[in-house]
């Protein structure tokens, strides 16, 4: 009985050995479950670049993903067979595999293991592994698959067997080695969203008002702007730059506010970056000297929702051409370089004939795209960046394996080491797929890098500039290196714009209200005589409502694009005609006094005050357009000439005019008001005439008698006792309302201040 137990127990052994057999060599598709019981990460991986010399040191951790224990286990690696890698795309699908196949991941090399203790279910335990590079057995240059696995059993599979793996790759340099090195160009962008709020304080200066002080954590030691540049300052990096970031900072070095919660811009704060953004500025500058500096537009405009929305609104375009001059004087002046500012860079590189025709436009001839959204003709070997487009314009094709290496969560350990261990390797293959064609790269990274992602960037960079199948240039060499005639050129249609990145655009209707502001505002600023006041501001505001920043915040970008519009509205307003009541003419003709109030800080011209009659028949108005200038924070008041014709109420508007009464319209609300007349008529006129004509023939006759009586020598009263008393009723003139003087049409009342009565007292009457 005993033996037939040992038998059956031999038995059970032996197929469960065989099934693992046969499972190790399976194929790739087809991973046992055994081999996914344990995850294993490789947290550092030293040297990224082994020589024949050298000890490769990994670490990492395992941590047991099973329900039981692993026991009598250890870590091992493995050279995956087949020697180095033959494409990119082998690559890519090996860091795809899942779990182990002895057919993909090799065996493990003997004499190179660690034992590791029990590790209980849910438990994790650190591993370090030390293997001399002469024991990989290493040939050919190139890259090759590392693999870390995990070797043991548990109560599941109670044999031994790979429980997990965890894979990189070794870039290996043989000695001799003679291929012609790659050149690389590394973008270093300096980016962020927009900080400046569209309303300043007045119009008195250009003093902008935050919408917050996170600016200032960006630029404090261990922020992101911070690290961008404490990273980089070694680094044989090309600095592409959104020049509103240093206006941005420049401002921060005054004195300036922040707008309250909810950006609340009655209810300022001082702000508090003023010490980080000059230590962060005078960094920079160290840091670009001698380096090349690319200048995006100022604001870094979105060129695709531009190109895709905004072409077909009036004056929109011209705003590209704008922001590359302002962006290159901008980032020239505060950081004393020359920089370059021909360049666009469309968000992630997608580019299409509508996007090139606006960057071309706007003084761009250098556009930088990625692999992914340009079509490339089938090539053994990844070419030149440099690729000459229609119209003068040269693409400059970024690589979209390297640009997008750090785009994922690079704070945990694992995830920034083999993307930092990827990278390297990819550079080196890259140069070998072609190793007697010498070919430039370009890596554009992400936008917005996050510090941890900046990290392993910089590694990356500062990795595989010290190695010897590279060599790193800045961008002009690039943009100008001898392209690649099997190499394709032909832009992307329209229809393969990712749907994804067209989604995060800009909408038409953003640009037309922008278009609107822009037309109001052009209007405004003909009657100010300090105009950098408001052009300057707005015009950058009008910038940065454009930004590539936008994208994925368009409840964002609608606020500030209303936020500019309101602001230039009350701008506007601060050049008002002052509300009139009722008024009354008694009489045949009188002058109607109009006031304009400015509540700028600054004088305006050029300005017509013009008054136009409901009812020319009933009341006509001799000198209907006055010119007027008006100091900052004064009213006056102009005297308008009218002649009545007929009784009536008549309907007034006074409304101001740019240049002449011909010109267009001021930008403001016109002023209606009413004129009640009460004038005499003709035949009033004649009665009182009649009656004034009796009383003098009465006098007359009176006077004969008195004369004629003292001729006779009678000495007493008249003959009916009449004193001769003088008639005191109406003159007949008619008077003058308010007894004052009419002065001459176009008379100014004396300037007032800023208190002076926005509206004239009821019962008002025109001057007579």
């Amino acid at each position: 009985m005993t033996a037939a137990i040992c038998g059956a127990t031999l038995l059970t052994g032996l197929l469960q050995g065989l099934q693992a057999t046969s499972s190790q060599a399976g194929s790739p598709a087809k991973a046992p479950i055994g081999s996914r019981t344990a995850v294993l990460s490789i947290d550092s991986l030293s040297p990224r670049v082994p020589t024949k010399d050298a000890t490769v040191t990994v670490s990492g951790t395992i941590s047991n993903a099973g329900k039981t224990p692993i026991t009598d286990a250890h870590v091992g690696v493995e050279i995956a067979p087949g020697g180095p890698f033959q494409s990119r795309s082998d690559m890519k699908a090996a860091a795809g595999h899942v779990g182990y196949t002895r057919q993909a991941d090799g065996s493990e090399i003997s004499g190179q293991t660690l034992g590791v203790p029990t590790i209980p279910s849910g438990s994790t335990v650190p591993y370090t592994l030390k293997i001399p590079v002469s024991a990989l057995d290493l040939g050919d240059t190139g890259v090759y698959q590392f693999g870390v696995t995990l070797t043991g059993q548990d109560t599941v599979e109670p044999w031994q067997h790979v429980l997990g793996i965890q894979r990189t790759f070794l870039p290996w340099y043989a000695d001799g080695e003679s291929a012609k090195p790659t050149e690389m160009t590394y973008l270093w962008p300096l980016t962020d969203r927009s900080h400046i709020a569209a309303r300043g304080d007045t119009d008195t200066a250009q003093s902008p008002i935050f919408l917050d002080d996170d600016l200032a954590k960006e630029l404090a030691p261990g922020g992101r702007l911070d690290q961008m540049v404490q990273l980089a300052k070694q680094l044989p990096v090309t600095w592409v730059i959104d020049p509103d970031l240093l206006a941005t900072v420049e401002a921060m070095l005054k004195s300036y506010r922040v707008a309250g919660p909810g950006a609340d811009l009655t209810h300022t704060t001082p702000g508090t970056g003023t010490a980080v953004a000059r230590q962060w500025l005078n960094s920079l500058k160290t840091a670009v000297a001698g380096a090349q500096v690319v200048a995006l537009p100022f604001g870094d405009i979105d060129l695709a929702s531009l190109a895709h929305h905004g072409k077909s609104v009036s004056g929109i375009t011209s705003h590209v051409k704008d922001a590359t001059v302002l962006g290159k004087s901008t980032v020239d002046t505060i950081l004393g370089v020359q920089s370059t500012a021909n360049v666009a860079w469309p968000e992630q590189g997608a580019i299409d004939p509508s996007i090139v025709s606006v960057a071309r436009t706007g003084g761009m001839n250098r556009v930088i795209a990625r692999s992914d959204t340009f079509p490339e003709n089938d090539l053994s070997y990844t070419p030149t960046a440099a690729r000459p487009l229609s119209g003068g314009v040269t693409g400059v094709v970024s690589d979209a394996s390297l640009s997008t290496a750090f785009s994922g969560d690079m704070l945990h350990e694992q995830n920034a080491n083999l993307a930092v261990q990827s990278f390297v390797a990819q550079t080196l293959l890259i140069t070998m797929q072609a190793p007697e064609r010498q070919r430039s790269l370009v890596v554009a990274p992400q936008r917005m890098p996050t510090v941890s992602q900046a990290q392993a960037m910089a590694e990356a960079i500062a990795t595989t500039d010290s190695s010897p199948w590279t060599q790193s240039v800045y961008f002009d060499a690039a943009a100008t290196a001898h392209p690649d005639a099997r190499a394709s050129h032909r832009v992307p249609s329209s229809s393969a714009y990712p749907s994804s990145l067209r989604k995060q655009e800009l909408p038409t209707d953003a640009f037309e209200q922008l278009g609107v502001t822009q037309k109001s505002l052009n209007d405004f600023v003909v009657i100010l005589t300090i105009k950098d006041r408001v052009t300057v501001p707005f015009g950058n505001a009008m910038l940065r409502a454009m930004s590539t920043e936008w994208r994925g915040d368009p409840k964002g970008a609608e606020g500030y694009r209303n936020a500019i519009g309101g602001y230039l509205y009350d701008l506007i307003s601060a050049v008002h005609i002052l509300p009139k009541s009722t008024l009354t003419l008694s009489g045949r003709s009188g002058t109607i006094p109009v006031t304009v109030k400015n509540d700028l800080g600054q004088p305006v011209t050029g300005l017509v005050l013009q008054l136009r009659s409901g009812t020319n028949i009933r009341l006509e108005i001799s000198n209907p357009d006055q010119p007027i200038t008006i100091d900052g924070g004064h009213t006056r008041t102009l005297k308008f000439q009218t002649k009545a014709n007929a009784n009536g109420t008549v309907r007034i508007t006074a409304q101001l005019y740019t240049q002449n009464a011909t010109g267009r319209a001021f930008p403001g609300t016109p002023v209606q008001f009413d004129v009640k007349i009460t004038k005499v008529t003709d035949l009033v006129m004649l009665i009182i005439a009649a009656g004034l004509l009796l009383l003098v023939l009465a006098g007359v006759r009176i006077y004969r008698q008195r004369k004629r009586q003292a001729a006779d020598g009678d000495d007493g009263g008249s003959e009916d006792g009449s004193t001769g008393g003088t008639n005191n009723g109406d003159d007949g003139t008619g008077g003058r309302a308010g007894g004052t003087d009419p002065g001459q049409p176009g008379d100014a009342a004396g300037d007032t201040g800023r208190n002076a009565p926005e509206r004239s007292p009821a019962g008002e009457k025109v001057d007579g």
